[in-house]
């Protein structure tokens, strides 16, 4: 089952219950890139397991994951999980958020990117001649900022599309994985 979106009119709330805490947001994030299993999310993360599974079963009873899989491990039973929405909120469920919990999915996903965007520096990444760096100031009026805030999420709505085109064509062996990161900001400066 692909990933769903949450565009359109209202928020779901379950999965607003799910990004309450700052631990599920990020295993989300991981689930909705690939299947893994919380042992291995936790590795990832430098977290406890146990904080891991308990919110990976949050997550599951959400309906916000599902599980794919199951392995026999030392003794245990591994169950590996994959996203069923995705970790995002388009401008207009992004409104209907609380001010509290829009600034702690922004305080995570800022604090995440910084992490990302510093270890691609040490590793050479930006030297890439296709690699892509802009920071643009803009002074808009009410409508420019409204017409530019839905071209951003149609962008990122394309995004993830050629995101799903592209694991179609990994998965049938037709190329290699490059991995990428896409940050979008878009934000009034102070």
């Amino acid at each position: 089952m692909p990933a769903r979106t949450l565009s359109g009119a209202t928020v779901d709330r379950r999965l607003v219950k799910a990004l309450s805490h700052p631990l599920r947001l990020r295993v989300l994030q991981v689930l909705s890139e690939r299947v893994a299993s919380p042992n291995e999310i936790a590795k990832e993360l430098g977290a406890p397991l146990g904080n891991v599974s308990y919110h990976a079963r949050i997550l599951l009873e959400h309906e916000c994951i599902e599980l794919v899989d199951t392995q026999p491990r030392r003794g245990a039973i591994e169950h590996y999980y994959r996203a069923t929405v995705r970790p995002w909120l388009d401008s207009r469920s992004w409104v209907q958020l609380p001010p509290a919990m829009r600034g702690q999915i922004a305080g995570q996903t800022l604090s995440d990117l910084w992490e990302d965007i510093r270890a691609a520096g040490e590793s050479g990444a930006f030297e890439r001649c296709d690699a892509h760096v802009t920071r643009t100031l803009a002074d808009l009026d009410e409508r420019g900022w409204e017409e530019l805030g839905k071209l951003l999420d149609a962008t990122l709505e394309r995004a993830l599309q050629i995101q799903t085109e592209s694991a179609d064509r990994r998965a049938a062996g037709e190329s290699a994985t490059v991995r990428a990161e896409i940050g979008l900001l878009f934000f009034e400066r102070a």
